[in-house]
Parts: C-alpha cells; structure tokens; sequence
C-alpha cells in the first residue's frame, strides 16, 4: 500500500481549525500529516503555500500554536513540521527536538537546511528517536546520492521537479527512482507538483506521494465554509489514495 503525505498550513485560518483538518485527513487515507510552521520567506514552496503563510502570520500565528496543534493530532495521526530552519533555530534545537518527541511529532522537514548542515544535529535526532526527513534532487550527484540515501529514515523526500508543474508534460522518474533505491530500503516519496492528476504518474516506482499545494488551495477558497473546506480537503485525500493504488 502506497502512502500519503498530506501538507497544511498550520493555523491558517485558525488554530482549531487546523486541529479538526489535521485529525479528518488521518481519517480518509492520510498516513502521515505535514504541519507547515509559517515562514515568511518560505523559499521552497509555491504561491499558493506562500499566501496560506503570510495569512496565517498576519492572522497572528505564534509557534506555540504549532504546539498545541500537535499534542491535539500527534497522538491519532503520524505528524511531522515542515518548516524553515530560522524558525526551528530560534526555539533552541537542543530543547526542540526532545519537545517534538514528548508531543509524539515523528520528523522534520527542513527544506532550507543541506543536508551536511543537518549532521551537527544527527546525534540529537536520533537520541530522541525524531527523524530528519532528507531531500533528494535530479540535480544531486551520484555520490551525494548514496551518501542521503544511505543514510535516509523514516522515509526519502525525493523532489520531483525535472518538468514544470502544472504544465501536463508526462516526465520519467524512473531512473532517478532507480537512482535512490539502490542505496536505501528507506521508502521513497515523490512531493512538488503532485495532485490528483498527476499522482498516479508520479508515485509509478516509488513508496508514496507528498501533496501540499492542492490541499492549501482548498483552505484558500473564501467561499467555502470550514465544514466545506475540510469535506473537499478529505475527499481530495480519499481520491489521491485511490488512485497511487
């Protein structure tokens, strides 16, 4: 069975919401939740997800309510942060990484931190059993490859980004699927640019798919209710499910 990686923006539109998405994904075949931390400058993202930050910030997001989002949905569905290093810094990782762990948060996704950066921190995830979730790119060189990969837990975010999104073009990620595996057993997750056209395309080859922006478009919607958004958010889940499977 394929996985599902869903991403949302934390407290946007507002904290309880976020709780009541969070934990209604984990019930239509979201395996694992990414909580967006708002950032900003959130260089790895699109412009959907970037409106969703900045309104979650203007909105008064604080990273508190990151934390009393997690200990709401931790403990009923596999969560994970996905936020900018700056952010994760400025709450001492020394003290964040074991707080992650006492809330049941199982990993990181640090998209602007490299992945010879996140070495100085090896030892503080894995004492605290937290995984940092590694990036692999097309444009990685073999040996970077391996040396990720071998390395890898929890599961290899493989970026998906050798066509434009949105443009319909087919790509073969085949060898660069190929590529990864030979160095890991970890399970291989295909994110950017995945929705439900293109999922099943996509997840060809690997373990699973990481969706973020078709998700955020939904919660972007101001003439949807918060009933609506979270029904459309669930069923969008339940399709993408479907068809990687």
């Amino acid at each position: 069975m394929k996985k599902l990686v869903a991403y949302i923006t934390s407290g946007y539109p507002e904290k309880s919401f976020t709780i009541d998405l969070g934990l209604a994904l984990g019930q239509s075949g979201v395996d694992s939740l990414e909580l967006g931390v708002p950032f900003s400058d959130p260089v790895a993202d699109g412009p959907l997800i970037e409106k969703a930050n900045h309104k979650s910030l203007e909105l008064g997001f604080k990273f508190k309510h990151l934390l009393e989002i997690s200990k709401e949905i931790a403990p009923k569905v596999d969560t994970l942060w996905m936020g900018y290093f700056n952010t994760f810094y400025q709450q001492d990782m020394n003290k964040l990484i074991p707080l992650a762990k006492e809330l049941g948060v199982s990993g990181l996704i640090i998209p602007d931190l490299p992945y010879e950066e996140t070495l100085a921190f090896k030892d503080l995830f894995d004492t605290n059993g937290v995984n940092n979730i590694c990036f692999v790119a097309p444009t990685d060189t073999q040996e970077r490859i391996k040396e990720i990969a071998t390395d890898a837990k929890k599961f290899i975010y493989m970026v998906a980004y050798t066509g434009i999104t949105g443009s319909g073009v087919s790509e073969d990620l085949q060898p660069f699927i190929h590529s990864i595996k030979k160095y890991s057993q970890t399970p291989v997750f295909v994110g950017f640019g995945v929705n439900a056209k293109t999922a099943k395309d996509k997840a060809h080859g690997a373990d699973g798919v990481i969706v973020g922006s078709a998700f955020v478009e939904i919660l972007l919607r101001e003439d949807l209710s918060y009933q609506q958004k979270i029904a459309q958010c669930c069923e969008l889940a339940k399709i993408i499910k479907n068809s990687i499977n």
